[in-house]
């Protein structure tokens, strides 16, 4: 090798490891995002209110004396619309019973598309958008969706299903309250 492709090869090299150093500070000073506050398991429906599209209000503690089903769900979560159908007709099913249904659109969601939505697929029951993310956090902590929680006739969370439950066994749960 001559004295001069040395140099270039020396060159190139140095360039290199100041170019990989350069980029490891840089990911070092790159801001993270806030951990988020993890998911926390609740027994008792916490103290909220929910405002459904029409602008009505229901306190979480007006719910007591009735089974609920409260479900979060968003208009791009292809789970939550897939299994949309399954909650109106288990709605329909248990209604008779005073059996209550709240779907609660994330605040990632888009108001008027979640209105859009319960429109255009006459959704039999309360729909609510959480605009500010206070229903998520007080239920938990909620980031996923769908998840759903059902409630027995004191409050209590009776069980909580994180993506589609298994509607035999959710349907013999309602029965059983």
């Amino acid at each position: 090798m001559t004295a001069l492709v040395k140099k270039k090869l020396a060159i190139t090299l140095l360039a290199t490891v100041l170019a990989v150093a350069l980029a490891a500070a840089a990911l070092r000073s790159v801001r993270r995002p806030a951990p988020r506050p993890p998911m926390v398991e609740i027994s008792q429906v916490p103290e909220v209110r929910f405002t459904m599209l029409s602008g009505e209000t229901v306190a979480a503690s007006e719910l007591r004396g009735r089974p609920v089903l409260v479900s979060f769900w968003a208009t791009y979560c292809g789970s939550c619309l897939n299994e949309m159908p399954r909650v109106v007709e288990t709605y329909r099913k248990f209604a008779p019973r005073g059996y209550e249904v709240i779907a609660v659109a994330v605040s990632k969601d888009q108001p008027e598309r979640v209105a859009e939505f319960a429109a255009a697929h006459s959704l039999p029951f309360k729909v609510v958008f959480d605009g500010d993310g206070s229903l998520a956090r007080g239920f938990g902590n909620v980031r996923v969706t769908p998840s759903t929680f059902v409630i027995d006739r004191e409050g209590r969370v009776l069980k909580r299903y994180v993506g589609d439950p298994p509607w035999g066994e959710l349907h013999a749960l309602l029965e059983g309250i």
